[in-house]
């Protein structure tokens, strides 16, 4: 059974890495495949761990609200959950975030949505993603990040970064091309460092 638990993985990483809800976020790279994982700092146990999460999560959404399920983001790293978007109701938004912390594995609730009444306008989509996509472009062609160890989010020209960073040099240029990109607002990071003692329940 030993041997076949890395391919289990493997085949778990690889078939349920694409699971988002809400307005989907981009992982810097590929992708949440295998041979990603295996590449993040996270490793592969640490990605499946966060799909397990990510999985229970979206049900209990589902089956709460669908349109919770629908328009709020989830972002997961080693156990810690980031919601980003726009929800029509301080309960809506206090719903999201206390079914987050029913599942199993949770170990921090970074709460970033933004409360928008039904009927006020919402937020142009299409300039989030292009900031998004420039980001992504600017992050794969700087050789020192390591790209695939962030995700980037952004909602209402705001950018959320979650992840885990080499160094603090190395978050500092992620950052300074995050709040290079035109027409970003402000740039809030939750990026751990890869030697912060908290990874370890420290």
């Amino acid at each position: 059974m030993t041997r076949i638990r890395p391919l289990l993985n493997v085949l778990i990483v690889a078939a349920m890495g694409g699971l988002l809800s809400g307005c989907a976020a981009t992982v810097v790279g590929v992708g949440a495949t295998a041979g990603v994982a295996a590449a993040e700092e996270r490793g592969i146990d640490g990605a499946i761990d966060d799909l397990k999460i990510r999985t229970e999560i979206n049900q209990l959404w589902f089956q709460k609200d669908v349109e919770m399920f629908r328009k709020v983001t989830l972002n997961i790293s080693e156990g810690r959950v980031m919601l980003t978007g726009m929800v029509a109701t301080d309960q809506a938004r206090a719903d999201a975030v206390r079914l987050s912390w029913q599942a199993s594995g949770v170990r921090e609730v970074l709460n970033e949505l933004q409360v928008v009444p039904a009927g006020e306008s919402g937020w142009d989509q299409a300039n989030d993603l292009w900031i998004q996509n420039k980001l992504k472009a600017r992050l794969l062609t700087d050789g020192e990040v390591k790209n695939i160890n962030y995700v980037v989010d952004v909602t209402d020209s705001v950018v959320y970064l979650l992840g885990i960073a080499q160094s603090g040099t190395e978050l500092d240029r992620v950052i300074a091309h995050a709040r290079d990109v035109s027409g970003v607002k402000r740039v809030i990071s939750h990026v751990r460092l890869k030697t912060d003692s908290r990874r370890n329940g420290g």
